[in-house]
């Protein structure tokens, strides 16, 4: 599976894109047939402090998947979108082989 992070008005750090990488390279574990991750970081500025948005759109075969979470911190934002493509990818496997 290839992970390409993009980061939208700033540069992403090597260490963020590193966790990025490991997290999302662990939905192989789900589903190990994962075409592609896209991952966009923005950040969003409507006076809250949960102001860092991570998109994950995952390709698999005939379908997307996608989640959007809105966090304090990237990290979380992460896990909490990784959390929610968990789910939909069980989902997703137990449609298949019905």
């Amino acid at each position: 599976m290839k992970v390409h992070t993009e980061s939208v008005q700033f540069k992403a750090d090597q260490k963020l894109v590193n966790f990025i990488d490991r997290k999302v390279g662990k939905l192989e574990n789900y589903f190990d047939r994962i075409i592609t991750a896209d991952v966009k970081l923005k950040l969003e500025n409507s006076g809250k402090v949960k102001d860092k948005v991570a998109e994950v759109r995952l390709d698999v075969p005939g379908h997307t998947l996608f989640a959007k979470e809105i966090n304090k911190t990237f990290e979380q934002s992460i896990d909490e979108a990784v959390d929610n493509l968990r789910r939909q990818l069980t989902r997703y496997k137990e449609k298949i082989r019905a």
